[in-house]
């Protein structure tokens, strides 16, 4: 498998990264490159840019708005590649597609991959792509063109497909704190800090990325205590939605989580 940045940044053994999601084409269509350029400014380590989706069962309140709002503004996903392409020239931070597999089996599968990778796309996630159809049809397709996959766990994951994740797992593994929707939360319970324990403990070969519920500096410490980093999407998204200066309001957020 060709290297590329998330294998990079994984093995330079930097400690609490912080990768950011956030919906292509929010809040506005254009958007996109600006904000990212603002994270990389701001000492963020990884970007995952959303996916647009006319119904993203998983996600809570506020993407699911965010998903709306890109959609109206005309998103699709031969726009966000050409997005990345351009958002390139200036932006050297690791960039993660995550969306649902019905727009990506639209754009067709061996196409996605291949313009992904020439976009300059470092890695994919798909929650609802399942495991056994990846293993058996897709992994050739994203290895060859050095596309990394990430597939998500959460409290209730058995170990046994833990495990399976572990060994399909290309760079990381996305931990959800719960098994619910996604959303900001405020703060982690005592159930969930022991999962991460749990986690930690397991000795996995695939680091721990943690997401769901990362809304400020202690949830992201919580959450990093205990994995190699942490994934904010619902409070960056609330940021995005109230900003009218990207490059200081980001500077700030980034800080805070930071600090």
């Amino acid at each position: 498998m060709k290297t590329n940045r998330l294998n990079e940044l994984f093995k330079g053994g930097k400690e609490r990264l912080l990768s950011i999601y956030y919906t292509a084409g929010f809040p506005a269509l254009g958007d996109t490159a600006q904000i990212a350029k603002a994270l990389e400014k701001a000492g963020a380590d990884i970007i995952e840019l959303g996916i647009p989706f006319s119904d993203p069962v998983a996600d809570g309140p506020t993407i699911q708005k965010s998903n709306k709002i890109a959609l109206h503004n005309g998103m699709n996903l031969a726009l966000l590649l050409e997005q990345v392409r351009e958002l390139r020239k200036t932006v050297s931070l690791p960039i993660i597609l995550m969306g649902y597999i019905n727009p990506v089996m639209q754009y067709g599968i061996e196409r996605f991959a291949k313009d992904a990778a020439a976009a300059g796309v470092d890695g994919v996630i798909l929650p609802d792509l399942p495991l056994a159809e990846y293993e058996g049809e897709y992994k050739s397709i994203f290895e060859k063109e050095g596309l990394s996959i990430s597939f998500l766990i959460s409290p209730t994951t058995a170990p046994e497909r833990i495990s399976k994740i572990d060994g399909l797992s290309s760079t990381f593994i996305y931990a959800v704190s719960a098994s619910s929707t996604t959303g900001a939360k405020e703060g982690f319970s005592k159930e969930q800090v022991e999962y991460f324990v749990r986690l930690k403990n397991a000795k996995l070969k695939s680091p721990i990325m943690i997401g769901f519920g990362i809304s400020d500096k202690s949830t992201f410490k919580q959450a990093t205590d205990h994995a190699a980093g942490a994934i904010v999407g619902s409070a960056f998204i609330d940021l995005l939605s109230k900003s009218s200066d990207f490059e200081t309001d980001i500077s700030r957020f980034v800080a805070r989580l930071h600090s």
